[in-house]
């Protein structure tokens, strides 16, 4: 596409958003970002230092709590990215500190690009937390599928991914606008990071190295490539006929396989978990131990503990012809980010 086309993306400095400024930077785009706090912080400066950054990305302030904050970055843009999004692992008022920010910071977003005349398309990062909340052996889970079992005190996370972009839809059917919504679906996202944060699905990964795991868990878990993700954002911009939901999913592994693999990479002198707890009674007492760790974890293991996730992504390969990575290679590139970043330590062989 050419480089006078401009992509506003909120929340720039998160996980998938950084990817993606990447790859939009890389594919001639002018970015326009949104970071909460001052513009010019020195804990942005990884953003400013991508590739074509200096000639085409700008940052501006944005707030999903305060109504209006995206206004001036949206204003005259091509396109828009939303993928600001609040995540906590553990929170005392759910629906203040993440339902409330998702789906109002949803529908303030796309307020502000209905009235800015420019903008042709919205890309929404939703979340396979918006299709299900926990695996259904007996189910293959597709676009027209819809979390139904989410609340405030069950994966809060889970449910505010859910309301923001049933939200987005309905805005999408009542109101007048000049632009359309195509939404993506990631699951447990991993790989490189832009950024020198911690993300949630890449520390799994850092834990099942430093020991935090005491045993090997009935869990498998659907990964794909945070590039692959990033690649899907600007497709679902690029093609015309780009609509609806699309899942991007690429492989699941379970605990133990996933362990057994990085135990033969190379890494089984890290603190991988030895002992089998995925049968039985055992499994059934993990269950009951869930209850003593955060919320978001806790509700995470007693949602899919023993089960096995089942995800179709004919969608998104057969309409924006994206081609997912191996799960194998993200884990490795991952492993050696996180010790890059200094969230792993290296051991000796």
């Amino acid at each position: 596409m050419s480089s006078e086309l401009t992509v506003c993306v909120t929340g720039a400095s998160g996980f998938i958003a950084g990817q993606t400024i990447r790859e939009l930077l890389a594919s001639g785009f002018k970015v326009i970002g949104t970071v909460r706090g001052g513009v010019d912080d020195s804990q942005y400066a990884y953003l400013k230092q991508l590739p074509g950054a200096v000639e085409r990305l700008e940052l501006l302030p944005g707030d999903l709590t305060q109504l209006g904050s995206f206004d001036t970055a949206i204003a005259g843009c091509d396109y828009v990215i939303h993928a600001a999004s609040p995540y906590l692992l553990e929170t005392k008022n759910p629906q203040q500190e993440m339902v409330d920010p998702a789906v109002n910071g949803t529908l303030d977003v796309l307020r502000a690009c209905a009235n800015a005349s420019s903008v042709k398309r919205v890309v929404l990062t939703s979340s396979l937390a918006a299709i299900t909340d926990e695996p259904d052996d007996q189910h293959v889970f597709t676009e027209t599928d819809w979390n139904s079992k989410s609340s405030l005190s069950r994966n809060p996370y889970f449910y505010s991914k859910a309301l923001a972009e049933q939200a987005a839809w309905r805005f999408m059917r009542e109101q007048a606008r000049g632009f359309d919504l195509v939404v993506l679906n990631p699951c447990m996202v991993i790989g490189e990071a832009i950024g020198p944060g911690l993300n949630s699905s890449n520390q799994v990964i850092r834990d099942l190295l430093s020991g935090t795991y005491p045993g090997i868990m009935a869990l498998n878990f659907c990964m794909v490539d945070v590039c692959d993700v990033a690649k899907a954002h600007v497709l679902a911009l690029d093609k015309d006929d780009a609509e609806g939901r699309y899942i991007c999913f690429s492989e699941a592994m379970t605990m133990g396989e996933i362990v057994n693999f990085l135990r033969e990479a190379g890494y089984s002198n890290y603190r991988l978990p030895k002992h089998d707890m995925s049968a039985g009674w055992i499994s059934s007492m993990v269950k009951l131990l869930s209850y003593t760790q955060p919320s978001g974890a806790g509700d995470f293991i007693r949602s899919h503990l023993g089960k096995t996730m089942r995800i179709s992504n004919s969608k998104i390969c057969a309409e924006l012809g994206i081609e997912f990575r191996p799960v194998c290679e993200t884990l490795l590139e991952a492993v050696e980010d996180l010790i890059r970043q200094g969230h792993l330590q290296k051991t000796d062989d």
